[in-house]
């Protein structure tokens, strides 16, 4: 029986076709987490204000409720990846967000909105994408780089194909139907898994034979992560992401008319960031490999800081697509320098439980974003004119990377590789 291979890195080609089909049960999830990702949700806004009589605030108050509670089951969900094969927890993870698709379809019901919002949160953007980076990180050493940011390139083609696409349908069919058709792709998805890893081993085996240590040469427990400088001082890099990028596609409604703007106009730059995004992920795999997340990670987020800037002061096509390729560029970067940092300095045992924590943080950052500035929307400060502070507020996360991350590099005793 052939296995995941965890040796050197070897040429690219060769690599991607050794290791397809792992790498295309990276993609599949990633694509389609897609589903539970605000990008998707945040399409139907509009249809969901109409009907259920919300206002910005109250929309994005809902959608902050449901969404903190998914980082709190994170949590613990997260955790299960140590412990049970990605093969046996995926087709649950699918099944699970195909019934979240079928329930925003079928839902007529307030109450019941925060719920249908948790569910695609927690089995979409949370696990979803949580089982594809810890399988990455885990199964592959001297080219995780490579193999996240490969992994990674399945939501980019969600973002760059699902968003118009599913604008174009809706004016055809109602916007029920069309979660309903997002239930069914998810449910397509279970056998394919299935055949793609019908070779996976199991995660005890993989940690106990090829596992890689992290700072001072061992593995950290969880509890140790949480109580370590480095997790603290990268808080606000891994929280703002998750908050501002998330905030301008729920609000790219809102967005493009206050750049007058149509909807249709605004989405059809999206592919220019899945392309830009695509073309600095792999980048960034490759550096990855070369230097090391430590050495690259406190850089990442400065591309934010022009896009928010370019938000706020331009309305012009050519000012927004800057500010669209910035927000790409760190997109880009962030689908694999954070999930190897947390490899690099934390080793691979218990890499689940630690990934855990962080995509939590994530995801409760996707809570606050659409939350906070959803009520200021509706105080009258609209969405770009945000952009200035945002754009503070990168500038701090990426002081607080400059100061913890070199810290943490000194206490990394070893080299690996592979």
């Amino acid at each position: 029986m052939t296995h995941p291979p965890l040796q050197r890195a070897v040429g690219f080609r060769s690599f991607v076709i050794s290791n397809l089909s792992f790498l295309s049960a990276g993609a599949m999830l990633t694509f389609l987490s897609s589903f539970g990702q605000t990008f998707f949700i945040s399409v139907f806004a509009g249809q969901i204000q109409q009907e259920f009589g919300l206002s910005h605030a109250g929309w994005g108050g809902l959608y902050m409720i449901g969404t903190m509670v998914s980082a709190l089951v994170m949590v613990w969900a997260g955790a299960l990846t140590d412990v049970f094969r990605v093969r046996r927890l995926g087709p649950i993870v699918l099944c699970g967000l195909a019934l979240s698709c079928a329930l925003m379809a079928l839902n007529h019901r307030l109450w019941v909105l925060p719920l249908s919002i948790f569910l695609l949160r927690v089995f979409g953007q949370g696990m979803s994408t949580h089982l594809a980076v810890v399988a990455m990180a885990r199964w592959f050493v001297a080219a995780r780089g490579r193999a996240l940011s490969l992994a990674a390139l399945g939501v980019s083609f969600g973002q760059a194909v699902l968003p118009l696409t599913f604008v174009a349908l809706m004016a055809v069919f109602d916007w029920r139907r069309l979660w309903l058709l997002a239930a069914v792709i998810c449910l397509l998805g279970v056998p394919l898994l299935a055949r793609l890893l019908s070779r996976e081993r199991m995660p005890q085996s993989i940690s106990a034979e090829n596992s890689s240590t992290g700072m001072d040469n061992r593995h950290w427990t969880r509890g140790e992560a949480l109580r370590s400088p480095l997790f603290w001082y990268m808080m606000p890099a891994i929280l703002g992401p998750g908050a501002f990028n998330t905030a301008f596609f729920f609000h790219q409604l809102h967005f493009a008319s206050t750049k007058g703007w149509s909807h249709l106009e605004l989405a059809a730059l999206f592919p220019i960031y899945t392309a830009a995004a695509v073309v600095f992920m792999l980048v960034s795999g490759w550096a990855l490999d070369r230097w090391g997340a430590n050495r690259l990670i406190v850089y990442s987020q400065l591309p934010m800081v022009l896009a928010f800037f370019m938000f706020a002061q331009s309305s012009s096509a050519a000012g927004l697509t800057l500010g669209i390729l910035g927000l790409a560029i760190s997109q880009g970067a962030s689908s694999t320098l954070p999930n190897s940092l947390w490899a690099e300095a934390y080793g691979t045992r218990h890499i689940g439980a630690i990934k855990a924590l962080a995509i939590a943080v994530m995801v409760l950052g996707s809570a606050i974003g659409p939350g906070i500035t959803g009520l200021l929307i509706d105080l009258g400060i609209n969405f770009d004119q945000q952009g200035y502070g945002i754009a503070v507020y990168f500038l701090f996360a990426t002081a607080m990377m400059m100061i913890g991350v070199p810290q943490a590099r000194r206490r990394l005793a070893h080299v690996q590789a592979g």
